[in-house]
């Protein structure tokens, strides 16, 4: 398998996640307070929210280059 055909499928996949998901999220740690040897961490949710252009987009290119590096045998 070659790396264009590799490149292609991880386009058509991550694209097809980012249009059933829609986004995704992670957790931070963040420092709220430190006051001498006391240290007070929070954990923060952060979201990413993935545009449906930009799913479409990865989708429309994995296709082309799945189809477009097969003709270059």
């Amino acid at each position: 398998m070659t790396p264009t055909k590799l490149a292609g499928i991880a386009l058509v996949i991550l694209g097809g996640l980012a249009l059933a998901y829609g986004g995704f999220s992670y957790t931070k740690d963040t420092q709220a307070v430190k006051l001498g040897p006391l240290e007070l961490t929070v954990k923060e949710e952060q979201t990413v929210n993935v545009p449906l252009w930009m799913g479409v987009a990865a989708v429309v290119a994995g296709v082309l280059v799945l189809t477009l590096g097969a003709g270059r045998r």
